[in-house]
């Protein structure tokens, strides 16, 4: 299959060049979906879909233009290249735009362990959703399903440039989650759990994903309102790693060079405590974002992006790179219709030495946040501002959940006095432990 694929990215690249593109690189991907999605058992959605299908990629000097598509037939493919080509002669110039050099791109392969040796059929995943969302609605309380489902996707890639360029892998990966409510009327409360995996075998049983999200949704029964004040905020892992994502954005070289990061005269400054590290790496095994070159054929490394502290550079695609007089750090993503952008792959914060339990009770009081809705961050200032929900600590311990709270800060004096646990668990592309920040505004009643 991966042949297959590289020899029609080949091809249209090939036609591109010929019609007189500069340079040209073409992304092929071959798919298999399935998805199921039911409700009180009854099956509400069931989609399974395969596709071929291409993305070009052609510069006319330093203009450009993309398409995609997936008729793959000769004439399909000429077309394609005709008018990718055209409508790059339009486009207006871009001086930091352009593929790799040859000394630049990736060599050799890496087995990351990205394939699972089993694939669910449809009726596995039904059979996986109904078992979820059975075991969570027989829990005492539990008054009613949001849903429940579970999916499959394989995925073949591969990409071809002009440069010299031509590496393909293969990726599958799974999930499975349910989502119930507790309570009736005006005093509902609802909650979830879920699992994904690029192997079939690592996935969570259905028996504890249900069972988690009923005893989740159970707890946040009867909320109560807190007072508008300052206190010591944890941040539950299941939210924890939205603040890796506050900070991928403010340190993307995008952002950067357009000068619209919080952060972006802070390389080589100390914006953590010392004992913080912060790594991005794609070469992870069965990582959900691992990879062994980027989307612009550039190789890939285990980067620490904050070091004892220390933020160490800038997440950087080609452009980005050139515009900033940096080099690329392999950071490159694309998709079929879209060009390279800068953007993380596998990132976690490394643990701590406290458990969220031994948290609780050095801070006595304040607010442990499970859940959050909706959002306003400034990410030209880093003021940071969520409306959120959770349980108040009180004497050390959880004592009642809250909601209807919006918490408040910036995330350059969050950062500064962030705490991990020891409670890290890779689930996702962006992990982190549960975290303690100090003195956070609540706004209440």
């Amino acid at each position: 299959m991966t042949d297959e694929l590289l020899n029609i990215a080949a091809d249209v690249m090939a036609r591109a060049l010929k019609l007189g593109a500069t340079s040209a690189d073409a992304m092929a991907v071959d798919r298999r979906d399935s998805q199921v999605s039911l409700r009180r058992g009854v099956v509400e959605e069931l989609v399974q879909s395969e596709a071929k299908e291409i993305g070009l990629r052609v510069f006319a000097g330093q203009s450009s233009a993309m398409i995609a598509g997936s008729v793959l037939t000769s004439e399909g493919l000429s077309r394609m290249a005709e008018r990718c080509v055209q409508m790059a002669k339009l486009a207006p110039p871009d001086a930091f735009s352009g593929m790799a050099t040859p000394e630049q791109l990736a060599k050799g392969t890496i087995d990351l362990d990205l394939v699972s040796a089993d694939y669910p059929s449809a009726a596995q995943l039904q059979a996986m959703a109904l078992e979820a969302e059975t075991v969570a609605l027989s829990m005492p309380g539990i008054s009613n399903s949001n849903g429940a489902g579970a999916s499959a996707s394989d995925r073949y890639i591969a990409l071809v440039a002009s440069n010299g360029f031509a590496r393909s892998y293969r990726r599958t990966g799974f999930g499975m989650s349910v989502s119930v409510i507790a309570g009736e009327g005006t005093s509902m409360e609802r909650d979830y759990d879920g699992t994904s995996a690029n192997h079939f075998s690592d996935l969570e049983t259905a028996e504890k994903i249900g069972r988690t999200a009923a005893e989740r949704t159970l707890k946040r029964l009867n909320p109560r309102k807190l007072s508008s004040q300052s206190v010591p905020v944890i941040f539950d892992r299941r939210v924890s790693a939205s603040l890796l994502g506050h900070l991928a954005g403010a340190i993307n070289g995008g952002a950067i060079a357009r000068g619209v990061s919080f952060l972006k005269e802070d390389m080589e400054k100390q914006i953590f405590n010392s004992s913080i590290n912060i790594i991005d790496d794609p070469l992870r095994l069965r990582g959900p974002s691992s990879r062994s070159f980027d989307g612009e054929g550039l190789p890939v490394q285990r980067r620490a992006l904050i070091d004892k502290g220390v933020l160490t550079g800038w997440v950087l695609d080609l452009r980005s790179a050139r515009q900033l007089g940096l080099s690329p750090t392999g950071n490159g993503a694309r998709g079929l219709a879209s060009p390279p952008s800068a953007s993380t792959s596998n990132m976690h914060l490394e643990v701590g030495t406290d458990s969220p339990e031994a948290m609780m009770k050095a801070i006595g009081k304040g607010l442990l946040i499970t859940d959050f809705i909706g959002s306003s961050i400034n990410s030209a200032t880093g003021d940071y501002s969520r409306g959120a929900s959770g349980f108040w600590i009180e004497h050390g311990e959880i004592q009642y959940p809250v909601s209807e709270i919006t918490v408040a800060g910036n995330l350059r004096d969050m950062f500064a006095s962030l705490t991990p646990a020891n409670d890290l668990l890779f689930k996702g592309s962006t992990n982190a432990p549960s975290c303690l920040i100090e003195g956070m505004t609540i706004a209440g009643r």
